[in-house]
């Protein structure tokens, strides 16, 4: 290799740092202003207030309940009579 190959090629990754230096501040500039806001969260409380009557009945059907269908309360319906 001859002297004026190392020279160019030191020039070369010289020119290429510093041209990548200015783009990565570029790409990842830092915000000037670092402060972020927060958003205020209500204070809770115990208090419950019911929900309007027009959108929930009091005397709709509870879906929470059990349902039992047929009165027969046989303890082994599957097992024979042995």
């Amino acid at each position: 290799m001859k002297q004026k190959d190392l020279a160019l090629i030191v020039a070369i990754v010289i020119v290429s740092g510093f041209v990548s230096f200015l783009a990565s501040g570029w790409i990842f500039a830092k915000p000037a202003d670092r402060q972020q806001k927060a958003e205020v969260v209500d204070v809770i409380t115990s208090d419950f207030t019911l929900p309007n009557s027009k959108y929930f009945n009091p005397n709709a059907i509870d879906p929470t309940q059990l349902i039992q269908i047929g009165g027969d309360n046989n303890p082994n319906p599957f097992g024979s009579s042995q």
